[in-house]
């Protein structure tokens, strides 16, 4: 199946979900779980289907004959031993006469009873759908083409559901942000190169770091995922850890997602251990218990000027994010504007962390590129192992002109400014930049192929310049400034609309005027 073919599949399969809801009377949120939950059954069916031919095979002949299939067999397969009534062909197949919400929540039932690691995950609350809704909504994903879909096409599907979902701001009603923008994350994931080792995010919502981490070691590598990483995830709402072990399970990823409040436990331990921190953490947390005994015992956080006096999180996230990686580790996290200048307490944090020559780059990035709040943010790199070359310097790229408008309201970054941006890191660190030679977005600015300071793009500072300019990480400060004409907006239009409403409001003064001139004052 080719990409044009992937994303036509995602848009008809999203479409014909959304249009039964719009007949309905669920909320975005209230049809997201249980959807998710059917994609999640119709991939077990695809999944077991191919690797029965593959488990049948290993199993070696005996006296008997080969003995039955089990569990563990379609574990080592990528694949879970589906019980005869939670297979999709089945659930599709039921007479009319049959409650098809008790049957869907039956097959999630005997699902979470086979597998443990699933218990409680799976979404049950079929019975709040209409039936007739419920039926055409299962007839959605056994359509010819989703049964003859594998594994990776399946969990591009689930992942643009899980998109679509947070873009109609199925998140917002359950306190916050499930899912991050898939151009942050690929960019993350790009500067990082996590190919290896042990992979953290503290603030994990629905497991995107670590799909798009699978994506990257399956392009770069010879390897398994599961051979290569092993993940580690904590989120603290209960929803996004169900939707973060779910899009694992879709994805074939081994992983363990606990339900904790990172800012007062560290569940996995992994201080000191992680090859790769990524994460996309809550912006400005206020009212987090500082007089806690673990927060101000805390080994993540620097001893003495730790725990900042400023009522949010930010720098608290950010101290984890660098405590945790390894000697030679990597963090890459997102992080709200205001912390790149962020005074007093959080100033002092700062300087610290840029003291310990560690902090690698920092992104500055537009707004509108996530689907629930158009606040612009930053992304930071911390690399415990550069090159001694860049030990004293850190790369600046301002790249809130870079993006693609998706919608009115939404951008992204297309395909070869993705690759344009990473080949500016790759270059910073004396590495082959790896751009196809009709990148026009790259050669515009690197007609040479090699990297160089470009005024309004990037720049290569060191800390010496970081320290006279009062220890901020603002790339505008170190970039310069170009005016970017925006091409699709029409000055001309707007003029004449401005001088239309001009017109109108020095009417309505006139009359205003007029009608004062005219009352009768008082004696």
């Amino acid at each position: 199946m080719t990409q044009e073919q992937i994303k036509q599949l995602e848009k008809e399969l999203w479409d014909a979900a959304d249009q039964l809801r719009a007949n309905s009377k669920l909320t975005a949120a209230e049809y997201k779980d249980p959807v998710l939950g059917l994609i999640l059954l119709r991939f077990a069916q695809n999944r077991y289907e191919e690797a029965i031919v593959v488990v049948e095979k290993a199993i070696p002949e005996g006296p008997r004959g080969k003995r039955k299939p089990t569990k563990d067999d379609f574990k080592a397969a990528g694949a879970i031993m589906l019980p005869e009534k939670a297979n999709y062909d089945y659930l599709a197949n039921l007479p009319e006469s049959h409650d098809i919400a008790e049957a869907i929540n039956n097959a999630m039932r005997l699902i979470e009873a086979e597998y443990p690691d699933l218990a409680g995950i799976l979404p049950k609350n079929y019975q709040d759908f209409e039936a007739d809704l419920l039926r055409e909504l299962v007839r959605v994903f056994n359509k010819d083409a989703v049964k003859k879909t594998t594994g990776d096409v399946f969990g591009r599907i689930y992942e643009y559901f899980l998109m679509k979902f947070s873009m109609m701001g199925a998140g917002a009603q359950e306190g916050g942000e499930f899912f991050t923008p898939p151009s942050l994350v690929q960019l993350i994931v790009n500067f990082l190169e996590p190919d290896h080792g042990i992979i953290h995010d503290p603030a994990c919502g629905s497991g995107g770091m670590f799909v798009q981490t699978g994506y990257f070691v399956r392009s770069h590598t010879n390897r398994e995922v599961n051979e290569a990483i092993t993940v580690y995830g904590t989120e603290q709402k209960t929803n996004n850890t169900k939707l973060a072990k779910m899009n694992l399970a879709m994805h074939g990823i081994e992983g363990k997602i606990i339900e904790a409040n990172s800012f007062y436990s560290d569940p996995h331990n992994l201080v000191g251990k992680c090859d790769f921190v990524m994460a996309n953490p809550p912006f400005n947390v206020k009212k987090i218990d500082k007089g806690k005994e673990f927060v101000k015992t805390d080994k993540r956080i620097f001893p003495g000027i730790g725990v900042p006096k400023a009522d949010n999180g930010n720098y608290l996230w950010m101290q984890y994010f660098y405590h945790y990686l390894n000697d030679k580790g990597r963090a890459g996290f997102v992080m709200a504007s205001s912390a790149t200048d962020a005074g007093h307490s959080e100033k002092l944090i700062r300087q610290k962390l840029i003291g310990t020559c560690h902090v690698d780059a920092i992104v500055a990035i537009g707004n509108n590129f996530f689907y629930t709040r158009s606040l612009p943010c930053h992304l930071w790199f911390f690399d415990k192992g550069k090159r001694k070359e860049n030990k004293d310097k850190i790369l600046m790229i301002d790249a809130r002109n870079v993006k693609r408008k998706v919608t009115s309201t939404i951008n992204d970054f297309s395909p070869e400014q993705l690759e344009g941006l990473t080949a500016i890191i790759r270059m910073y660190r004396g590495e082959n930049p790896e751009v196809r030679k009709d990148n026009t977005w790259f050669y515009d600015y690197f007609p040479k192929g090699t990297y160089e300071d470009v005024e309004g793009l990037c720049k290569i500072v060191d800390l010496e310049e970081v320290e006279e300019n009062d220890y901020s990480l603002n790339p505008g400060r170190y970039v310069g400034v170009t005016f970017i004409l925006d091409e699709g907006f029409d000055y001309n239009k707007r003029m004449a609309e401005s001088h239309e409403d001009l017109k109108i409001l020095n009417l309505s003064a006139d009359k205003l005027i007029s009608s004062i001139n005219q009352s009768p004052t008082d004696q």
